[in-house]
């Protein structure tokens, strides 16, 4: 992991309306008083969204250290190996974890775009989206959820996408993507439910970062989308992540903490 911060383990960073499982807030700034202080925050993902979080969290005094992982970091971390994803927990075992963001995703790129309709599927495509964005993350889950604590708020947030909703499905296209961040929806939802059995304090939802301007989005940041800068983004999951409850575990939320239909 990269070496910043306050703690002795590595680096890390800080960080209008938000409605929570219907509830509405009206609270400008990242609050972390639900969480017991003296904890560390994790996130994972070395891109836009993931830096940017990491920066936010900094100077956040509940968290005594930040620790980031990605493929530059070391240890290492690398969705598509999952010694790389054990060692990482191993790292921090005996770490007391109130916060874990897993902010990766794959979207394009290594000569692969979104689908625009069947006849540009392929198995390759496919398989790629759903190592990346669906295997890999679950694994973190497989992995870094036997570390959390078993009494006090903890937060583990994964980002998907509004794409990911089969409910708001009225474009099409995007096959890959679409499929794969339903399918990390779905392992976030069923991981919940068994989180809940041993660490009922604990919370596990999906997140979606609204378009940000990312290497990621790059290419579809079309005039007329509301597209943010990644810090802007950061505190607004940071917003989100502070105000949520036991009841919201297992829930899937935007960035104004909107709940979106599965």
């Amino acid at each position: 992991m990269t070496g910043r911060g306050r703690g002795s383990r590595g680096w890390v960073m800080r960080s209008g309306p938000c409605r929570l499982g219907g509830r509405a807030n009206f609270l400008g700034m990242a609050d972390f008083s639900s969480f017991p202080a003296g904890g560390v925050a994790v996130v994972i993902g070395g891109g836009g969204i993931g830096g940017a979080l990491a920066e936010a969290l900094l100077d956040e005094p509940a968290f005594a250290d930040v620790i980031s992982f990605s493929r530059a970091s070391a240890p290492k971390l690398d969705l598509l190996s999952e010694p790389s994803i054990a060692a990482a927990a191993k790292f921090l075992a005996g770490a007391e974890i109130r916060l874990v963001i897993i902010a990766t995703g794959f979207l394009h790129g290594e000569g692969f775009m979104p689908e625009k309709s069947l006849r540009d599927l392929s198995g390759e495509h496919l398989a790629k989206a759903f190592a990346i964005n669906a295997i890999g993350p679950a694994l973190v889950l497989k992995h870094f959820l036997p570390l959390l604590p078993r009494a006090g708020k903890t937060v583990v947030a994964a980002l998907s996408a509004r794409v990911g909703s089969i409910g708001d499905n009225e474009v099409g296209g995007w096959y890959s993507y679409r499929a794969a961040k339903a399918a990390l929806n779905q392992l976030v939802r069923t991981a919940a439910v068994e989180l809940r059995r041993g660490r009922p304090e604990a919370i596990c939802v999906a997140l979606h970062p609204g378009t940000v301007a990312t290497k990621l989005s790059a290419p579809f940041q079309k005039s007329g989308l509301n597209v943010r800068a990644p810090a802007a983004a950061a505190a607004d999951i940071l917003e989100v992540v502070t105000r949520l409850s036991f009841a919201d575990s297992g829930g899937f939320f935007d960035q104004t903490g909107a709940v979106i239909p599965w």
